[in-house]
């Protein structure tokens, strides 16, 4: 096999349909659109959500909420996925991110405490939940938090 004779599989494609050519082509005349109307125009596109001029929806329904411009989204960990760490080691955001344990930093790091830790470590992050920071400093670690 080369890339001079390569082709799809067989039965894989199928020719466009070439309508109004024809009524022995079973879609001449008014090429499969049906009769008059809107549908049947060329050009026809409708708008997203429009109902044929009845109040759509989502103008019926109230306004419900509203979005916290200062809200603060945090990757967040459990002080159980730090067992991978040897006791002593510093765990940073950036330490975290090269092992594959946070994808996206956002706003920054969360660490929370499920799961068991059974070594010292220190760990810098962004916050804690209050039973995660008892957690890492009742086995004799750090729990630093990043200001910013």
């Amino acid at each position: 096999m080369a890339l001079h004779n390569l082709k799809p599989a067989k039965g894989s494609t199928s020719a466009r349909k070439r309508v109004g050519r024809g009524p022995g082509s079973g879609l001449g005349k008014t090429s499969g659109r049906g009769e008059k109307g809107q549908k049947s125009r060329s050009g026809y596109g409708r708008k997203l959500g429009f109902e044929g001029g009845q109040m759509p929806l989502h103008r019926r329904v109230p306004k419900r909420g509203f979005t916290n411009i200062f809200r603060k989204e945090y990757a967040e960990v459990n002080v159980g996925r730090l067992e991978i760490f040897d006791t002593g080691t510093i765990v940073t955001p950036e330490v975290l991110v090269r092992r594959g344990m946070v994808k996206n930093l956002r706003d920054g790091v969360k660490v929370l405490a499920n799961g068991a830790l059974t070594k010292a470590l220190t760990v810098r992050a962004h916050r804690f939940s209050a039973k995660a920071q008892e957690l890492i400093t009742g086995l004799g670690g750090k729990a630093e938090v990043i200001e910013g």
